[in-house]
């Protein structure tokens, strides 16, 4: 295991992409995630990788696309503006099965918005954002120590399930500095790749492509990815729940904002308030049924993230009505302050 060091969040990012192998990037710049494009641009040449800095983001995509089509790791990253030019490229890697991972630190929107932390884009990961029947699997680190451990995980679940992967991040966790160590990860054993187009010498062709002209064909593609997306629902769903055994009022909170939240619920149990936290650290597959549990023992949930209201459907349609679901948000990067919460709570 290695020291301990002090790390911004992007960069963190960008040395656990390297360190599960990856060795082609491919990336357009856009803060507040320049740092790790600038850090693969340094990296990449020294363990003998490629990093292009292409033409645009939607160039960007499609090299990733052809590194993954080719058997390898492959990644890029961006923000809101970034990504949406991406999804184009994104639909194609679900709709092939090629696994791939890429970050996207989110910034204020809509349009050009501004630099500031936001989770307003948590619609276009968790809902795929680009067109046709697919999914994403969707990671949120809430400190530099996972968005190096959340990035091995996605690497290791792209190619677990032939998917894409992402983590999803804000402004202020790709630019603070935290003190972290890089974990050797003990996962399971990955398929063979034996669908790649590359090696070709004493094989049939293979083709991938999302490109399904025959009558039910792309139905029955579609059939089958939506058994891979069920697996995916049934095996990866991650969350953390902070003092949840006997409170009243549940925070639902991620990233950023449940670091807030965590603080929350320290002040608010000192004060005497039943309050507690549950983290969904995938977005997808959210944490549907953990909430849904919850919502029996508890008289209400509040939920707090950077945005006018994303999130807050999923714990709705998880909880069904079995308990109040309430928001408090800020949007355009707006940062939701511990004092903020408990006022909130203390309505409740």
């Amino acid at each position: 295991m290695d020291k301990r060091v002090l790390m911004r969040g992007n960069d963190a990012i960008a040395e656990a992409a390297i360190r599960s192998g990856c060795r082609y990037y491919f990336g357009y710049p856009i803060t507040p995630q320049n740092e790790l494009t600038a850090y693969m641009a340094k990296r990449m040449p020294e363990v003998k990788g490629t990093f292009i800095q292409a033409e645009s983001e939607i160039a960007a995509i499609n090299m990733v696309y052809g590194a993954a089509s080719a058997g390898q790791r492959a990644m890029t990253s961006s923000s809101g503006p970034g990504i949406s030019l991406k999804q184009e490229g994104i639909s194609y890697l679900a709709g092939a099965e090629l696994p791939c991972f890429y970050a996207s630190v989110v910034r204020g929107g809509p349009g050009l918005g501004n630099i500031a932390p936001a989770q307003s884009d948590y619609f276009q990961a968790t809902r795929g954002g680009g067109h046709g029947d697919y999914r994403v699997i969707v990671l949120a680190p809430n400190s530099v120590q996972e968005m190096a451990d959340l990035t091995m995980l996605g690497f290791h679940l792209a190619d677990k399930y032939r998917n894409p992967a992402m983590v999803l991040a804000d402004a202020i966790l790709g630019q603070m500095l935290e003190p972290m160590e890089f974990k050797t990860p003990h996962f399971s054993p990955l398929p063979s790749k034996d669908w790649t187009v590359g090696n070709m010498e004493g094989r049939p062709p293979r083709l991938i492509t999302s490109l399904f002209l025959g009558e039910g064909k792309l139905e029955k593609h579609n059939l089958e990815l939506k058994e891979k997306y069920e697996k995916i629902q049934a095996e990866e769903v991650r969350w953390e729940d902070i003092m949840l055994d006997d409170t009243q009022i549940a925070l639902v909170a991620y990233g950023t904002c449940a670091r807030i939240a965590r603080w929350a619920v320290i002040q608010g149990r000192a004060q005497g308030v039943k309050i507690g936290l549950c983290r969904p650290i995938t977005l997808w597959p959210f944490p549907s049924e953990f909430v849904g549990q919850l919502s029996k023992n508890v008289r209400n949930i509040l939920v707090v993230e950077m945005s006018l209201g994303q999130m807050v459907e999923d714990v709705r349609l998880a909880v069904n009505g079995r308990c109040e679901v309430q928001l408090y948000g800020r949007t355009g990067g707006g940062i939701p302050t511990v004092e903020e919460i408990l006022k909130r709570v203390s309505r409740l």
